[in-house]
């Protein structure tokens, strides 16, 4: 009898019932992406990747922070080493990774969409998964968009900073022989980000090109903003996101703005009370700007950024130094959320928690603020992060189903910068279903597949369509 590969078709389903939710109702249901940071380029351009190092490493900072771990020299990470070398290396440290989600990870992208579950990697293997993955990467399946195809991936919503052109949105808007919408996602994170006044004013040179707007005053950057806004908004964009470490949450006064501003642009340090109250105004504002349109604003809540001053100034930010922070969130959350909601300004919204420790915090807030008329208005998004593996997922479902309503679930997000990344989705779903089935044996919920299967195809697919409002061609949603 042939020995069962470690990812095979049931690969986490416990149970019978959890087998039959995943393969009758989850398994071929389109993804929605709608918050991930591919490039719009490749995409738009269909790159084609030279090899599995390309693909699967550059920009990883996950697999990077494994590899140090592991002892790898930082010139096999992000160093001058050849992409065999660097492959190499990663080769090896899978071994390693046992219990690591990255082990999961890994062989599933191995999996699909190279086909790959008849071994391992490590060293011994390294060699002939690199040849054979290689020359499918020549093929045209496997360029981008044809990954995006073979993953059944039916939006894309990048993110994008406010100076940014969106040329490359414009032209796969134009292309209808590409059947996958790519759409962006607003990111004013730099709108904000005042700590540094030398950066702060370098970007903004980037935003008044791209407005065409010389920026004199608060009232004009507020202006500068809003045209970029409206050009998104005209782009396709119905979503912002934000990357903050905490909320800020002070009722600044737009006079106290403007003078903070003044300061920044005369090139002055701020000191801390300074930075807050600015930045509690600018989170307000796109606030707004984003209930003006309808959009829907996420806030991902909690990340300690650039812990690691060496390796920030040798390799700059996203590199694989950051890691969870601590703050306090639920007395500011609560205050920005009611203001907003006080001045008939909350949007549709999705909070995501970075420190386990406020799952309950997130849960439970996100029902002071439901509106009684769009079905799961306020969301508790999906685990993100240091938290996208079975434990943290596992904890978001199981918290999100005793203090809300799991099945208003918009469902999982990419989040990653790879084209491999959207197995996670078949992780996710595969979590999902053995929750639920093993729910059905337990007697915990009906053996009902025809009702607990419609959930798991809401939470998989149809919620987030209905949520974010996207026209998706070829997905026809049901009745109810």
């Amino acid at each position: 009898m042939a020995k069962r590969p470690f990812i095979h078709e049931d690969f986490l389903l416990e149970t019978e019932p959890a087998r039959r939710l995943y393969h009758e109702f989850a398994a071929d249901m389109p993804i929605i992406d709608y918050h991930c940071h591919l490039s719009p380029e490749l995409i738009a351009r269909d790159h084609r990747f030279a090899n599995l190092a390309e693909i699967w490493l550059q920009g990883d900072h996950y697999k990077w922070r494994a590899m140090r771990a592991n002892g790898v020299a930082e010139r096999f990470i992000t160093g001058d080493a050849s992409d065999w070398e660097k492959f190499e290396k990663w080769a090896e440290t899978v071994p390693a990774l046992l219990r690591n989600p990255l082990y999961h990870w890994t062989h599933l992208e191995l999996k699909r969409p190279f086909g790959i579950n008849d071994r391992l990697l490590g060293p011994k293997t390294a060699r002939a998964i690199w040849d054979e993955c290689n020359a499918k990467l020549k093929k045209p399946a496997f360029s981008c968009r044809g990954i995006l195809k073979q993953m059944n991936v039916a939006v894309v919503c990048t993110t994008d900073d406010p100076a940014d052109s969106l040329e490359h949105h414009r032209a796969l808007a134009a292309d209808k022989k590409f059947p996958v919408k790519v759409l962006p996602t607003w990111r004013p994170d730099r709108g904000m980000a005042v700590e540094n006044p030398a950066a702060f004013n370098a970007w903004l040179s980037r935003l008044e090109a791209a407005a065409d707007l010389e920026i004199r005053s608060f009232n004009t950057y507020m202006e500068a903003l809003r045209k970029r806004h409206d050009f998104f908004h005209e782009t396709g964009c119905r979503v912002s996101d934000h990357g903050i470490e905490t909320v800020y949450a002070e009722e600044t006064l737009l006079s106290k703005a403007a003078q903070i501003f003044s300061k920044i642009r005369a090139g002055k340090m701020l000191d801390s009370s300074e930075i807050a109250s600015f930045k509690s105004a600018m989170l307000y504002e796109f606030a707004v700007m984003d209930a003006e349109k309808n959009w829907t604003q996420q806030f991902h809540i909690g990340a300690l950024r650039n812990n690691n001053t060496r390796m920030f100034e040798a390799l700059g930010p996203d590199a694989g130094f950051d890691s969870i922070a601590d703050g306090e969130l639920a007395r500011p959350l609560s205050r920005f959320l009611d203001r907003l909601e006080r001045a008939g300004r909350l949007t549709r919204t999705i909070l995501y928690n970075l420190n386990p420790r406020d799952n309950a915090l997130i849960a439970t807030m996100i029902g002071n603020f439901q509106d009684g008329q769009t079905p799961g208005k306020i969301q508790f998004g999906s685990a993100w992060w240091f938290l996208d593996q079975l434990d943290g997922m596992t904890q978001q479902i199981e918290t999100l189903s005793q203090m809300g309503l799991l099945s208003r679930f918009v469902g999982m997000l990419t989040d990653s910068r790879s084209f491999l990344s959207y197995t996670r989705h078949e992780y996710f779903r595969r979590l999902l279903c053995n929750i639920l089935g093993n729910d059905i044996v337990r007697g915990l919920i009906p053996n009902d597949m025809a009702m607990v299967g419609a959930m798991v195809r809401d939470i998989c697919t149809y919620n987030a369509v209905r949520y974010f409002g996207f026209d998706v061609p070829g997905i026809k949603l049901p009745k109810g």
